[in-house]
């Protein structure tokens, strides 16, 4: 009668683990695919063989032979996965992201409050005529129609409200 590939594993026999490989090596790649990155699979499988050499005078023969390959290959895939070294870089070295306009969005947002704030101060006929240009996109002529108010009054909102705009921010920078 002729051993079973577990028991001559098991006793140590060196065409055994030939046997073995050629047996279930593609079994152990297939679920090393589902762990480690592809690139890795083979290194990793290399590693779980070596390993099944190494201990076989542990493996019980009256077990499965593959429930105990999986379980060393989990293992081996748990080491590799753990002992990769992530590359950090650190924070001053990265740029913080540029808006749509191509600034900071630290300033985007600084310049977005004082600007908030200097709306907040302009008489509401002007407030109104510019966010109604500028936030609501539409023109002086739309603007009127949505006041009810005559053109030249929407135009001398917005003019006076930028100019008093530009001041109060010119103020607040200096």
């Amino acid at each position: 009668m002729a051993e079973t590939l577990e028991h001559r594993l098991a006793q140590g026999h060196e065409d055994a683990l030939a046997e073995c490989y050629r047996t279930h090596a593609s079994l152990v790649g297939g679920y090393l695919r589902k762990l480690v990155p592809p690139q890795d699979v083979e290194d990793v499988r290399q590693v779980v063989f070596s390993e099944v050499w190494r201990s076989a005078h542990r493996y019980d023969p009256t077990r499965s032979l593959e429930a105990w390959l999986l379980g060393i290959a989990r293992k081996r895939a748990i080491d590799h996965l753990r002992a990769r070294s992530h590359t950090t870089v650190p924070l001053d070295a990265v740029a913080d992201p540029a808006g749509a306009d191509g600034r900071d969005a630290a300033d985007t947002l600084g310049h977005r409050d004082q600007l908030t704030r200097a709306l907040a101060v302009l008489p509401a006929p002007q407030r109104e005529a510019i966010e109604l240009a500028y936030y609501g996109e539409l023109t002086q002529r739309e603007i009127a129609v949505h006041l009810n108010v005559p053109l030249g009054t929407v135009k001398a909102r917005t003019s006076r409200g930028l100019q008093r705009l530009s001041a109060l921010l010119t103020r607040h920078a200096a």
